[in-house]
């Protein structure tokens, strides 16, 4: 049985650069790798604390073009390495998200443009 076939939802590999947010700090702590609807996968620019809650923040775009902000809360469940100095590949599973941004993000993994992972 493959990984993809243990995740419940489908993961969108991110073809544009997409900075995560940190709405604490208002400091952009990474890019998303990847994304499903229960979580994401980020570049982060530092090694975060295991275990971490995090309020995070993202813009995507919708298939006419407009860009809405997405505000996620986030449990870190992961990290290891990067392949670049200083980068740690970072995985977040989704714990709060309104019912609104959850539809944009709905919306955002079914258009087309990106492989599924």
């Amino acid at each position: 049985m493959s990984q993809q076939e243990y995740r419940r939802a489908k993961r969108k590999q991110v073809a544009e650069r997409i900075d995560v947010t940190d709405t604490l700090t208002e400091s952009v702590v990474g890019l998303i790798g990847n994304i499903s609807e229960s979580g994401m996968m980020l570049l982060a620019n530092a090694d975060t604390m295991e275990d971490a809650l995090f309020q995070m923040s993202f813009t995507l775009a919708d298939a006419g073009g407009n860009r809405r902000e997405v505000s996620v809360g986030t449990h870190q469940l992961w990290s290891e390495p990067a392949n670049q100095p200083g980068q740690f590949w970072t995985g977040f599973r989704f714990i709060d998200i309104s019912p609104e941004d959850l539809a944009v993000l709905r919306i955002w993994i079914d258009l087309p443009g990106s492989q599924y992972v």
